[in-house]
């Protein structure tokens, strides 16, 4: 689903909404769940899962089209960790 279906979606479960409403709406979600992440906190929506970061360390890595070696630096990357209901919802049909 895009960003743009999303909106969409709002859209036609809330019809008093305008356009622009919607999209600010999803802008804000959006901004604070980025906005907490940078800060080293961690996101927990109830049902759906929960966002934190994790740290890479510094590796060596390899250029895959030449082969040469290069050092790649630690860096900090967002981590999502589906909820219960969510991981149920998805596999409601492998049981």
């Amino acid at each position: 689903m895009t960003r743009s279906e999303l909106v969409l979606k709002l859209l036609s479960q809330k019809p008093g909404l305008t356009n622009s409403q919607a999209e600010k709406s999803i802008d804000v979600v959006f901004e604070e769940i980025s906005a907490a992440l940078s800060t080293g906190k961690r996101v927990e929506i109830r049902g759906f899962g929960v966002f934190t970061t994790r740290r890479r360390e510094p590796r060596l890595g390899r250029n895959p089209r030449t082969g040469v070696s290069v050092k790649v630096s630690g860096k900090v990357v967002p981590f999502f960790k589906a909820g219960k209901y969510l991981r149920d919802r998805l596999n409601v049909n492998s049981r």
